[in-house]
């Protein structure tokens, strides 16, 4: 593991967003910016998998998909991760047939590649990509399942946006949640993943929100010309 890959930032220096404060950075960049879904989808997932082989340099991984944005950038990511020769299985919370929209227009492109849903096996990293922002009380069913299980299933646990399970706002767990070894948050880090143990080491990933955007939040843009990815000092 190397976690001096990327430049680190003082987490005072970033503006922490709430739930509401980012549903508002995503109306803005699709309604008012038309800046589309799979494009930020597109970036958060190249970058989940950039910071999967950069830090963890896995053979193998798994990513546990659910079936909304979340969900779309972790099979971006295992679509970017199995360009790199890594061998990639997929896990999803609902059949893949039930997977539609942007989310399903990227699981046909693991399809089309040959990467398809299936029982894995162990694997050097698990990608959480069950639960984004939207957290609605305690994970139940198939995802609920799923979070117990990605523990046993992986040596290394790295999470997109948020852990699973995890109040972005608050901090809270009303259930079972994800304990991730890395969290690449997108955009400006949350609010409720400044404290919270579960989170790991926090990292930020540029999705191309413009400067202006978080500016009109009080936000300080992050500084993405130096990379793309940053660690945050919390």
């Amino acid at each position: 593991m190397n976690r001096d890959t990327y430049p680190t930032i003082n987490g005072d220096e970033l503006g922490w967003l709430s739930e509401q404060q980012m549903i508002e950075v995503d109306r803005v960049m699709i309604d008012d910016l038309h800046i589309e879904l799979v494009q930020m989808m597109e970036n958060a997932g190249r970058n989940l998998a950039r910071l999967v082989l950069d830090v963890f340099k896995p053979a193998s991984a798994t990513v546990y998909a659910g079936s909304g944005g979340n969900g779309g950038g972790g099979l971006v990511a295992a679509r970017h991760l199995a360009n790199a020769g890594v061998e990639v299985a997929i896990v999803l919370t609902r059949a893949a047939d039930d997977v539609g929209g942007v989310p399903g227009h990227q699981l046909d492109i693991l399809r089309r590649m040959g990467v398809t849903d299936n029982a894995p096996g162990r694997a050097d990293v698990a990608v959480d990509a069950l639960i984004g922002y939207s957290l609605r009380g305690a994970p139940r069913g198939r995802t609920a399942e799923l979070i117990e299980r990605m523990p046993q299933a992986a040596d290394v646990v790295v999470s997109l946006d948020t852990p699973s399970g995890l109040n972005v706002t608050t901090g809270e767990t009303p259930g079972i949640a994800v304990e991730a070894d890395a969290t690449l948050t997108l955009a400006l880090p949350k609010l409720g993943l400044r404290s919270a143990r579960e989170v790991g080491d926090l990292y930020l990933g540029d999705i191309a929100v413009p400067p202006q955007v978080m500016r009109d939040l009080g936000a300080q843009p992050p500084p993405f010309a130096e990379s793309s990815i940053l660690r945050i000092a919390r």
